[in-house]
């Protein structure tokens, strides 16, 4: 998971199958992203392609650390590793 350090919006990864955190900054402008997952601190500019020495944000700082990966339980599909294949392929 990724939260966009503008407007605090959380997106999947580029390992997602529907990248929400890119499509965000595609659509919003907003290019630097956080890591959302527990015990991640690094923040990412998509416009330069690198790491960003970000801001301190707001709580929370992570998703639920009892939550599964990838997604939220019963909510990705069994084969999604299969189908990001696919679709990178």
């Amino acid at each position: 998971m990724r939260r966009c350090a503008v407007c605090g919006h959380i997106g999947c990864c580029d390992d997602s199958l529907a990248r929400h955190a890119s499509a965000h900054w595609r659509a919003s402008g907003h290019p630097i992203i956080r890591s959302f997952e527990p015990g991640e601190d690094w923040f990412w500019n998509y416009e330069t392609n690198e790491y960003y020495d970000g801001p301190e944000l707001a709580a929370p700082d992570c998703r639920p650390v009892d939550e599964t990966v990838p997604g939220p339980r019963g909510r990705v599909p069994r084969n999604w590793a299969d189908l990001l294949q696919q679709r990178d392929g």
